[in-house]
């Protein structure tokens, strides 16, 4: 198994815009193949050979990617979006991709999606979206559920970007126990043996 330093990296970007009693984030449905087949994610991919520039960290240069990645797949060039958390794979994950997420202010452009990656893609509240996943309407995975939930409550777009602060670390367990599956990160237990899910605070 790979060290930790030496896992592939990714970059995600978490897109706002304002609207009525709060505000709302893009995602979109990937196609049904793959390794999130048919899920509603953020856009985001890998850090490619490009995204390197001028000697860059790892979290520039997944910054990098997130920006790039938004562009190809929706057609959204960002500018200066804020690191949000750093997800660390499970040591069982069939593919271990270490993955920055960012959030960054949505420009007032349409959407132009790419037909090889994206099925749809929608702007919607936190809460809506979460609704859409515990009535088994929407496939979400953990670091996606967990960001919705983070966003849940905000009422506009400076107040998220200012809440953002330090990138939180989130190093992921997963313990099958008798209650089904459970995902551990310091302090917090997401339990998904069925919908909808239960986050527990340690």
């Amino acid at each position: 198994m790979s060290e930790p330093d030496d896992l592939p990296v990714a970059g995600t970007a978490v897109l706002l815009r304002p609207a009525t009693g709060g505000i709302e984030v893009l995602l979109m449905r990937r196609p049904d193949r793959g390794s999130f087949a048919g899920a509603w994610v953020f856009p985001g991919g890998k850090v490619e050979t490009g995204d390197r520039l001028d000697g860059d960290g790892e979290q520039d240069d997944a910054r990098h990617a997130a920006v790039r990645e938004t562009r190809e797949e929706v057609g959204l060039v960002i500018a200066d979006p804020v690191a949000l958390s750093l997800w660390q794979p499970p040591a069982q994950a069939p593919v271990r991709i270490r993955t920055w997420f960012f959030l960054s202010r949505a420009p007032e452009a349409a959407l132009d999606l790419s037909a090889d990656e994206v099925v749809d893609a929608v702007w919607t509240s936190p809460e809506r979206a979460l609704s859409r996943h515990a009535a088994g309407e929407w496939t979400l995975f953990p670091p996606t559920w967990m960001t919705l939930h983070g966003l849940c409550g905000m009422q506009t777009v400076d107040e998220a970007l200012e809440a953002a602060g330090t990138a939180r670390n989130f190093t992921t367990r997963v313990i099958e126990t008798p209650a089904g599956t459970v995902f551990e990160w310091d302090g917090m237990r997401l339990e998904t043996r069925s919908l909808p899910w239960n986050l527990v605070a340690g």
